[in-house]
Formats: C-alpha cells, structure tokens, sequence
C-alpha cells in the first residue's frame, strides 16, 4: 500500500479550494494543516475536521516547521489555492519546506517567475506541479489523439478555431483582487490560462499573438499556433452570454469550434482536480516547462495594446463595440 502523505493548503477558503481537499481525501491522504486570512472555512468539516487551521502566514510558517521537528516527520505538498500574485511566494515556501507543490492555475503571472522557480527546485530538489486539468479531459485527450494522426499525414495542416468563453460575474469580482489586474493578471491570466494550455498542448506554440479587445470585463483577439489561427473571447461580463443561453438561466457560455465543428467537452469537469492528484502522486504531473507557454502567452497579451476590430476577430468582439 503506498505511504499517506501529508498534505498543507494555502487559501482554504477560495472558490477552488474544495477541489482540492475532495482531491487530497479521494486519493486517501490526509490535510495536516491549512491557511486563510478568511476564517469562515465550514467545508473543512465534512473533509478535514481535525487538520490545524492559521489566519496568520507567520503562524503556519511555524506550525509547518515545528512539526516536522517535532514529529520526524513532513509536509509531503503543499497545494497552493490562494490569489495568483501570490502564487511564486507561497511556491518557494514550499519548496524550502522540503515539500513539493500543487499549484492552481495560473501558475505566476509572468514567464521570469518560472525560470527563478527551477533554480529553486533544483537546490531543494522538490517539484513543482500546476493543474492544467483540460488535458486530462476526455474529449480534449480524443481531440489530441485526433489531430496528431492528422498532423502524421499533413504536418502543415492549419485548423481554424474559435474559442469563446464567458463566466457572469457580479459587481464584487472588480472590487475583489480578481479586478485587480496587478493582482490576477487580468482576464486572460483569470479565466483564459488552461484554455491557451490546452489549444497550445494540441496545436503548437504561439507564433503571433494580437489583442483586439481589452477591459476591465473583457479580453480578445487573434494566436497564430504552429498548426492553427484562433480567434479567442473571453468575459464575465454577463450581457455577452447569448440570449439563448440567458433565457435558459444560465451564466455561463463555453465554446469551441474547430474547423466549424464543436466541440463538445461541456460535461466531464467534476473529477478533474482528482485526477490531476493521481497522476501527480504516480510522478505523472505537469511541472514548470509544462506550464511555461501558456504563462508566457498570458504576459505578453496583458503587454499588448488592443488593436480594435481590424483583421481577423472574433464575432462576439462587435458586441463590446455596440455597448461601447
């Protein structure tokens, strides 16, 4: 039977968190102790009802020290779900705490982050693993399968691609540190990072990238991959969703065509974060040069200008020109 190991998370109380701690129970190990300035964190009970719980960076700090002193023992991860600008800090915790990571995406806001974060690994020989669960997704692992046999037959073949995805959110997400794009890194970071991932992962690195929408709620424009033009739209704001979509109730819109085909991966998300445990406690995980280009993507288009609608756009782009 393989040895339980000892888990610590960093920002319990976030709207990701319970994945992981549905994920650290599901692969049978156990949460030794948590963090969250927030300290309304009812969901531990019905996972982790005895794990130690800090409000306080400096305490947990200490508890995670004294207790590997105390008990011969060691915090084996620590499974990073705290706001992304503080992702790089919370990483070299870790990794100086002599455990290895599971971090959200994004993994940092900036590619430079990635390579003082491999120096870090290779002093303290511990790893660093980031969730890019679309990869693990059924029908994008059948999408991959399909495009490399193609790809075999024409290695020039260029898919067309559209990618749209919008999550409602309320007036509290600008006020939040999600608004703060010093913070988040912006809509792309926020929302975009695992789509760019995953169309990277199947298609190729970027080769030309162009924003032809930027604010506050909304980000869009233009990838040109090594194997496919995408054009990509990415909001919450709510008047966005297709009316259809409202009329059903809903808040949330996903899409992706290729070649004018959808693709269907609406279902299949709930057990994503186990999964991605498994494979990361099989040595299987997605580390740092993994989570590198779509990192680097997500900085230079928070450095781009928007062009405007010039070129080849996204359709939803003209609705953020008619509310102007």
């Amino acid at each position: 039977m393989d040895k339980i190991k000892n888990f610590a998370l960093i920002g319990a109380s976030g709207y990701i968190a319970p994945r992981h701690m549905k994920a650290i129970k599901d692969t049978g190990n156990n949460l030794i102790v948590a963090l969250d300035p927030y300290d309304g964190i009812g969901i531990m009970d019905s996972n982790f009802p005895q794990a130690e719980f800090f409000t306080e960076f400096e305490r947990f700090d200490r508890f995670v020290d004294k207790w590997r002193r105390d008990n011969n023992k060691k915090i084996d991860f620590v499974s990073i779900c705290s706001p992304n600008y503080l992702h790089d800090s919370h990483i070299r915790f870790a990794l100086k705490s002599g455990a290895d990571v599971i971090c959200e995406k994004p993994l940092v806001l900036n590619p430079w982050n990635i390579y003082q974060l491999k120096l870090i690994e290779e002093e303290t020989g511990q790893k660093v693993y980031n969730i890019l669960q679309l990869r693990l997704h059924p029908s994008i692992i059948a999408l991959k399968e399909k495009v490399s046999k193609e790809l075999e037959k024409n290695p020039n073949k260029i898919y067309d691609i559209d990618l749209t995805y919008l999550t409602s959110r309320g007036k509290w997400y600008f006020i939040s540190w999600k608004g703060d794009q010093s913070k988040s890194g912006g809509i792309a970071s926020n929302i975009g990072v695992h789509f760019y991932d995953m169309l990277c992962w199947i298609f190729g690195e970027v080769e030309e990238n162009i924003v032809h929408v930027k604010t506050p709620d909304t980000n869009a424009g233009y990838f040109k991959l090594k194997n496919a033009t995408v054009r990509w739209f990415l909001s919450v704001n709510y008047d966005y969703i297709p009316k259809e979509i409202q009329d059903a109730g809903q808040r949330t819109y996903r899409s992706i065509t290729v070649n004018g085909e959808e693709l269907e991966f609406s279902g299949g998300f709930t057990d994503l974060h186990t999964r991605s445990y498994e494979e990361i406690l099989k040595g299987k995980g997605f580390g740092l040069d993994e989570a590198y280009g779509s990192i680097n993507t997500v900085s230079q288009i928070r450095g781009l200008d928007a062009v405007g609608l010039v070129g080849d756009y996204h359709g939803f782009c003209e609705k953020v020109v008619t509310n102007g």
